[in-house]
C-alpha cells in the first residue's frame, strides 16, 4: 500500500474552486498582453481594452479545463518517455535559476559563471535520484538578454535527461523552441515527444505580464508543455490566510489554463506555483517555512480535483549555507510533496530564499530524494504467507544473515545510500576522517563529475545548437561563447 497525506476534504477543495471561478469574473484578471485580451474577448470574456482587465465566464474556463491533457510525458534524449506528469506519480528535478552559488566551504555566495553551470548539469546529470534536469543558474558571463536561452543549450548539450526551464522574454522563447527543435528534430515531432516543459509565472494578484503571457500561448501553439507558477504571498500579493492564498492561486491558475487552452486545446499544461507564507518580522519569503509547504500540497491537491497535472517548489532552504537548518527543511518538504503526490517536485540544490544554488545541497538532496521515493513503495508484500514459514524455520535463536530469503529481498526492501549519508560505527567514522555531511556531499560532487561522460551528440545537431546560440548571443553584444 502506498503511504499518502490529504490537506484538504473534497468539499473544501470545491469551495476554493467556486470561489476562484467566480474571481474570474469579478474583479477579473488583468492581462498585459494585446494577443491574449483579442483571444479572450473573442471567445466571449468581457475585456476593458484600457485597464487590460478581462472578466473570463467561468463556462470559459470550465471548458479550458475539459480539454486540458490530464497527463502527458517527457522524453529524454533518446527519446525515451522518462518523466511522467498525471496521476500520483512523483518526480523530481532541481530548483531553478539561481543568481548566486555557493562554493564548498564558502560563507559567501558570488554570481555564478558558466563553468558553474557545467559543472552542475554533469552533476544533476549523474544523480540518478533526479529524473530531469533544470536550466538552474544565471550565468553572469553572457548578456542577461540571452542568460534564459544559453542555459538551455548548455543543458540540452550536457545532459540527456527532460528540462526544466522557462524564457525570460518573448523573444528568447522562439530561440529556445528553436534550440529543442535542433535536438528533436522538427516541430512536429518536438510537439510529439517534448523535452523541456517550461515554466510560466502569472504576477500575483490576478495579473499576467506582456512576456510571460505571450510564453504561455507560445508553448500552447507549439504544444511545448507549460508549468504554471502562481506564486501568491500570504499578507502581502495574497491573503494572509493559507485558504485564501490557495483561492487566489487557483484563480491565477485556471486564468492561465483558460487563455492557453484557448490559443490550442489540448496542450499539455501543469497546475504549479511557488507561493509563500511572507515572513512580516523580516519581509522574507521562507520556501522551508511549513506553512509554505501546506500551501503547495494543498493547492496541489486542487490541481488533481480538477485532473490536471501537478507540480510544486519544495525541497529547498532558506539556509545560506549547508547546515542543519538546510537538511530538516529540505528533508520535510521533500517529503510531504511526494506523500502529496506532486508530479513534478523542483528545488534540489536550492538556499536563500530559491536565489542561491550549492552543488553539496544537490548532492545531499539526493539522498533525501532516494529516501522520499522509497517511502512512496510503501510497505510490499513480497511473499505469501508474510513470514510464518521462514520465522519458524530460523526459530528461537537463530539469525536471518545467511537465508536466501534476506539475499533475496533486502535491495529490494532498503533504499542504501551514497557515502553522503553517515551510516559508520563511530570508530570507522573517525578512521575515514571524521567527515560530516558537507564534507561527504562535496567529495559525491567531485566524483560524479569527475566520472562524467560526454553525450553521443551529433556534430550537425551540436553546431546548429551552437548557431542558434551564439546568433543570438552576438545579436545581444557578445562576440563569442564563453570558454566551458
Amino acid at each position: 500500500m502506498r503511504p499518502c497525506i490529504q490537506f484538504l476534504p473534497h468539499n473544501t477543495i470545491e469551495r476554493i474552486i467556486a470561489e476562484a471561478y467566480e474571481l474570474l469574473s469579478d474583479p477579473g484578471v488583468r492581462v498585459h498582453s494585446e494577443r491574449a485580451l483579442r483571444l479572450l474577448a473573442e471567445q466571449g470574456a468581457e475585456v476593458d481594452f484600457e485597464t487590460r482587465v478581462a472578466r473570463i465566464p467561468a463556462e470559459m474556463a470550465r471548458q479550458a479545463v475539459e480539454t486540458a491533457p490530464s497527463s502527458f510525458h517527457l522524453y529524454d534524449a533518446a527519446g525515451q518517455p522518462v518523466v511522467h506528469y498525471g496521476g500520483d506519480d512523483v518526480q523530481f528535478d532541481p530548483g531553478s535559476a539561481a543568481i548566486e552559488i555557493i562554493d564548498h566551504g564558502a560563507t559567501v555566495s558570488r554570481e555564478p559563471l558558466t563553468p558553474d553551470f557545467v559543472r552542475f548539469i554533469k552533476l544533476a546529470d549523474g544523480l540518478d535520484a533526479l529524473d530531469a534536469v533544470a536550466t538552474s543558474l544565471v550565468c553572469a558571463d553572457v548578456p542577461q538578454e540571452v542568460a534564459d536561452l544559453y542555459r538551455l543549450y548548455l543543458a540540452l548539450l550536457y545532459s540527456g535527461k527532460p528540462v526544466v526551464t522557462g524564457a525570460f522574454a518573448v523573444e528568447t522563447w522562439r530561440v529556445m523552441k528553436d534550440l529543442l527543435i535542433a535536438v528533436t528534430g522538427s516541430e512536429k515531432a518536438l510537439a510529439e515527444k517534448p523535452r523541456a516543459v517550461f515554466d510560466v509565472c502569472p504576477s500575483p494578484p490576478l495579473l499576467w505580464s506582456e512576456i510571460t503571457c505571450e510564453n504561455l500561448m507560445d508553448c500552447a501553439r507549439y504544444s511545448v508543455p507549460a508549468e504554471l507558477v502562481s506564486m501568491p504571498l500570504t499578507g502581502a500579493t495574497g491573503p494572509m490566510t493559507l485558504l485564501g492564498a490557495v483561492v487566489q492561486h487557483a484563480a491565477e491558475c485556471l486564468s492561465g489554463v483558460t487563455i492557453h487552452q484557448l490559443v490550442n486545446p489540448g496542450a499539455p499544461i501543469v497546475w504549479g506555483g511557488s507561493p509563500a507564507a511572507f515572513d512580516m518580522r523580516t519581509g522574507t519569503t521562507p520556501m522551508g517555512a511549513i506553512e509554505t509547504m501546506m500551501i503547495d500540497c494543498s493547492y496541489a491537491e486542487v490541481g488533481k480535483y480538477l485532473g490536471l497535472p501537478t507540480h510544486a517548489y519544495l525541497g529547498m532552504s532558506d539556509a545560506k549555507i549547508v547546515d542543519g537548518q538546510c537538511g530538516f527543511e529540505s528533508g520535510i518538504g521533500a517529503v510531504l510533496g511526494a506523500l502529496t503526490g506532486i508530479n513534478m517536485l523542483s528545488g534540489a540544490g536550492m538556499l536563500d530564499f530559491e536565489s542561491c544554488f550549492s552543488l553539496e545541497k544537490l548532492a545531499l538532496d539526493a539522498e533525501i530524494i532516494g529516501m522520499a521515493k522509497r517511502l512512496l513503495d510503501g510497505m510490499i508484500e513480497r511473499e505469501t504467507p508474510l513470514a510464518l514459514e521462514l520465522i519458524r524455520q530460523v526459530g528461537h535463536a537463530g539469525n536471518f544473515l545467511a537465508t536466501p530469503h534476506t539475499r533475496r529481498w533486502f535491495r529490494e526492501e532498503l533504499f542504501i545510500p551514497s557515502p553522503v549519508v553517515d551510516r559508520d560505527f563511530h570508530r570507522d567514522w573517525e578512521a575515514k576522517g571524521s567527515l560530516d555531511v558537507t564534507e561527504r556531499a562535496h567529495r559525491r560532487v567531485e566524483q560524479i563529475i569527475t566520472a562524467y561522460e560526454p553525450k553521443d551528440i551529433p556534430a550537425e545537431i551540436a553546431r546548429e545548437m551552437e548557431t542558434i546560440t551564439l546568433r543570438a548571443a552576438q545579436a545581444a553584444g557578445l562576440d563569442h561563447l564563453p570558454e566551458q
